[in-house]
């Protein structure tokens, strides 16, 4: 049982877990590496001392930009428990966006991976006096120093981390989050869904995000919980394998992972032929085969799961209908990068279709601005919110009520129960001919709902609404070859299908958010870490 009174900091949690799991699997790298709890506080007191030698004073910022792996995890501690302040920096920000980070953070140091030291130019390598390669924590340029100096015993209102956000408006901040925020996080998450040390996750997010990092990694941590990583982005190749040998209970994943299993893979086993189509369109029918087809997915995965964490954006809802029927154990969480990050969360068996879930013990949510629709903006309360923006008071005065709420920038509402449903970003709201709120995501859930779409982005454009569309092009193509047509006749059929399209939408939509026009998007849209489309570039 875990005890209130005790680990206000991640050093406490990194001394408690070493003492109570000490022989147990702590991190693994897929067929290659294993480390045990010991092991990895040895790993971290010899990190520790490098930093020491090193001259890295407490309070002190050091970069981490690294592929998943076991010592992203050890260089991660060795840095904060020692009063150091860890800044993790996406594996996807260009060399551009990573030298903005360093500087604005005033690092002092970087862990850097082999496969990453490529985007560290020269003039950013010179200016640093400490570079350590992760893969093998030793050194590639060490500074020469008189005395090494003495690690800090870090307090619960130090700065433990700053996470440079990679937001969809393009926008990216330095959150500070001390190690009451992440410590009260963690005990939060826990008593959500109680994580057990038998309990194995399998890692397939950027560990330099918030969600990852603090549920994938500081909560198994935590509790004595197995994290296993992946040598490599995961790919089909690199991941059907290891769950099979994994056998994970646990994973963490965004909207956009599963949405494609079933439209890629799970939808088109019930689609491809006349009478499949019309068996699957009667619901009692679609439930069985739902189910069955739930089984199958829960052996893909290991056959173990008891826990698929979905988080970043609201997923589709023909997708969550599947989930639900197919008895997937599927919860839901909801939060930012600035709340370390959760919020709200619903735990399998508890979730209801299309919302967040309920508040989790210790923060408040609440509405306000409700505008006549009865949607407002959500703001929120508790230890998991952060100090504040990296040397942006300004940001940080704006982003607070007088009464010290944090403002979310979301917009939506709580049911009776007190289930947070998300409409949207307050900033990507659009205004319609009279005045009326249109919100583009319910939008783009209604298009991706339609058979032959993966992906979808409303813009405005000269007060029209225009949806830019990223098509399964591969299903039309295996539709027209079905229908005895080449697939050389694929424009006319996107022409028919852009109408139809266009009909379904504007038939479930209310009258100012219907659309005008649908634009082919003949790629996928870029996205953030966590799979959210980077909206600011299509606008």
């Amino acid at each position: 049982m875990k005890k209130e009174n005790e680990n206000n900091t991640l050093r406490d949690i990194f001394s408690a877990s070493v003492k109570n799991y000490g022989e147990r699997m702590a991190f693994s790298l897929h067929n290659k590496e294993i480390i045990t709890y010991n092991e990895a506080s040895s790993k971290i007191e010899n990190l520790i001392g490098v930093l020491n030698k090193a001259g890295i004073e407490p309070g002190q910022k050091v970069a981490l930009l690294g592929n998943n792996m076991p010592n992203w995890a050890v260089s991660y501690f060795a840095i904060t428990v020692s009063g150091r302040v860890v800044v993790p920096i996406l594996p996807d920000f260009t060399a551009f966006e990573i030298i903005n980070v360093l500087d604005h953070s005033d690092a002092s140091a970087i862990i850097v991976s082999s496969k990453l030291e490529y985007k560290i130019h020269k003039h950013i390598s010179d200016k640093l006096p400490l570079i350590i390669r992760m893969d093998t924590l030793e050194p590639v340029k060490m500074p020469t120093v008189s005395s090494p100096v003495q690690p800090a015993e870090p307090k619960q209102e130090d700065i433990a981390s700053i996470i440079y956000t990679s937001g969809t408006s393009g926008a990216s901040k330095g959150v500070m989050l001390t190690h009451s925020n992440l410590v009260h996080h963690t005990k939060m998450t826990y008593k959500l869904f109680p994580i057990v040390k038998e309990d194995t996750f399998l890692s397939i997010l950027p560990l330099s995000h918030a969600y990852e990092c603090s549920i994938g990694m500081l909560l198994p941590f935590y509790c004595g919980a197995s994290v296993v990583y992946l040598d490599g982005s995961p790919t089909p190749s690199l991941l059907m394998p290891a769950l099979k040998e994994v056998k994970p209970t646990v994973m963490l994943s965004v909207p956009l992972i599963v949405e494609k299993i079933y439209k890629l893979k799970i939808r088109p086993m019930f689609t491809k032929n006349i009478i499949l189509r019309t068996l699957y369109s009667i619901p009692l029918i679609r439930r069985a085969l739902h189910k069955l087809a739930g089984k199958k997915l829960l052996e893909t995965f290991g056959g173990k799961l008891r826990f698929f964490g979905i988080g970043g954006s609201r997923i589709d809802g023909v997708v969550e209908h599947f989930l639900a029927d197919a008895g997937f154990p599927y919860g839901i969480g909801y939060g930012l990068t600035e709340t370390s990050p959760l919020l709200a969360g619903a735990i399998p068996g508890k979730v209801k279709w299309q919302s967040t879930g309920p508040a989790i013990e210790g923060v408040e949510i609440k509405i306000i601005n409700i505008n006549r629709e009865k949607i407002g903006e959500v703001i929120a309360k508790g230890p998991n919110v952060m100090a504040g923006y990296y040397k942006d008071d300004e940001t940080t005065k704006a982003s607070f009520t007088k009464d010290g709420w944090f403002i979310t920038k979301d917009l939506g509402h709580i049911d009776k129960k007190g289930n947070l449903f998300i409409k949207g970003r307050r900033d990507n709201m659009m205004l319609g001919p009279n005045g009326e709120n249109i919100y583009p995501e319910d939008i783009e859930s209604v298009i991706n709902e339609f058979d032959l779409v993966l992906e979808s982005l409303v813009v405005q454009k000269k007060g029209k609404l225009v949806a830019k569309v990223h098509f399964n092009y591969e299903e039309i193509k295996n539709g027209l070859l079905e229908e005895g047509n080449g697939s050389d006749n694929i424009t006319d059929k996107l022409k028919e299908i852009k109408a139809e399209l266009i009909s379904y939408v504007n038939e479930r939509v209310n009258k100012f958010s219907r659309l005008s026009e649908i634009t082919e998007q003949p790629v996928p849209f870029e996205k953030t870490a966590t799979l959210k489309i980077k909206r600011y570039l299509y606008n």
